[in-house]
């Protein structure tokens, strides 16, 4: 309770009122100095675990993502990275949970070349993300033989943003058929009835879909681990 309250924007000096609120007299013993030092452990721990060896680690898939927090602080651009990946047996781990400023290339820059110098020789099979291109920007350099997907949660909500509410069941309905398509061959004809049934009333939507077509379908191809790609 007391990390997520600091990340909700409880001043230090505060947290001794809110949680007698919420706990009653027995949290009287929560000073802001208290506080303070629960804040300067969970920075150390953050730290160790940032610096420690990821040498005999191999990553099939990646994810990548920037994460925004309405908290309190001098940088209003700024936001979490994040890097989750998946191990050869299937087991989710995170990778990296580090400031940045925005999604830009260079803050992804320095996280993925950070990762390395800790040990990560192997590049990961596949990266999923958004259309951040500071992330693809950065993967490209440091992983250049890493593929790129597309994530289907990002480019389903762009898709379905620009779209009348009365008509996104039917289309999230059709894209759901394409990622879910048993084949390849089958995913790109799923998404080429998708366009003919659309575009004429709503190119807009139908455009952001077609972009990246291929990047959208690219896990296909590491079906050999599993489908958890998509």
């Amino acid at each position: 309770m007391l990390p997520w309250l600091y990340l909700k924007g409880i001043s230090t000096g505060d947290f001794q009122e809110a949680l007698q609120a919420l706990l009653g007299s027995e949290a009287k013993g929560l000073s802001a100095s208290t506080i303070s030092r629960c804040k300067k452990i969970w920075e150390e721990e953050h730290e160790t675990w940032n610096s420690r060896s990821l040498e005999n680690k191999r990553y099939v898939y990646i994810w990548a993502d920037g994460v925004y927090f309405n908290i309190r602080s001098d940088h209003a651009k700024q936001c979490i990275l994040v890097i989750i990946g998946v191990t050869e047996q299937g087991r989710k781990e995170f990778i990296a949970i580090e400031d940045g400023y925005r999604e830009s290339e260079q803050s992804w820059s320095e996280l993925l070349l950070r990762i390395k110098a800790q040990g990560l020789r192997h590049p990961p099979e596949l990266a999923v993300g958004d259309g951040a291109l500071g992330f693809w920007k950065a993967l490209r350099k440091v992983f250049p033989k890493t593929v790129h997907q597309r994530c289907w949660v990002h480019k389903t909500a762009n898709v379905l943003n620009k779209l009348p509410k009365a008509v996104q069941p039917k289309v999230k309905q059709a894209l759901h058929e394409i990622w879910m398509a048993p084949t390849k061959k089958d995913a790109y004809k799923a998404f080429d009835i998708a366009l003919s049934t659309y575009s004429a009333k709503y190119p807009k939507a139908m455009e952001c879909l077609e972009k990246d077509k291929d990047e959208m379908l690219a896990f296909y191809d590491f079906l050999k681990y599993s489908p958890i790609s998509r």
